[in-house]
């Protein structure tokens, strides 16, 4: 039976639209690191290197490639881990609106799945370098993130709206005397923004917490 993660992983992909408290174990992602305007062309090749990995090994067994304990599975969400540059911090910004998106720092990912291991995952890095090189290929990573105690909540809206959000997810913490680990926060986009209506954009947010 294929895996599909909208139906088999709703606590972690699929929350409700108020804040809850939910605990993350560790799950393998392809990762890579940037900063600057999301908006800016740029980003999109970050976005466009991450799923050709994931489709590589998506498709593998159309070329017998496919690593032992394969299953059929469907391709999880666009992630990404977010934060402002050192300097950004230094200027001790008031509120959302004074932040310039050119300060960004942020680290994309998706998610892969448990039978990819670390070896098989440099195997498809060198395969896909072979089959469409893109130099930010020498910058993705594989590794295990084990996020723990989190507060999420859907957003429904665009994403220049998700501070209203944050909103609801800090006064939830702070009525259940838990302390937000940093200003970082995790975004999963469960909607195209090429295809959605910016005010119907579905995006998962989360923060860790103590």
């Amino acid at each position: 039976m294929k895996h599909e993660w909208r139906k088999s992983e709703k606590p972690f992909y699929l929350p409700k639209k108020k804040p809850e408290l939910v605990d993350i174990p560790a799950f393998n992602f392809f990762t890579i690191t940037g900063s600057g305007d999301p908006n800016d062309d740029f980003f999109k090749e970050y976005i466009g290197v991450l799923y050709s990995l994931s489709y590589t090994i998506r498709m593998s067994p159309k070329k017998d490639l496919a690593p032992v304990g394969y299953y059929e599975y469907t391709i999880y969400p666009l992630e990404g881990v977010w934060d402002i540059s050192e300097e950004a911090k230094a200027k001790d910004l008031k509120s959302f609106a004074d932040l310039n998106k050119s300060d960004f720092v942020f680290n994309l990912m998706i998610r892969q799945p448990d039978f990819v291991t670390g070896e098989y995952a440099a195997k498809v890095i060198e395969r896909v370098k072979k089959e469409k090189p893109h130099d930010l290929l020498d910058e993705v990573e594989f590794v295990s993130i084990s996020e723990g105690q989190c507060i999420q909540m859907l957003h429904v809206g665009t994403y220049d709206s998700e501070p209203e959000s944050f909103m609801k997810m800090e006064d939830y913490a702070q009525k259940n005397h838990l302390n937000r680990l940093s200003k970082k926060h995790r975004e999963i986009y469960l909607s195209d923004p090429r295809k959605a209506n910016p005010v119907n954009l579905k995006t998962v947010l989360r923060f860790q917490v103590h």
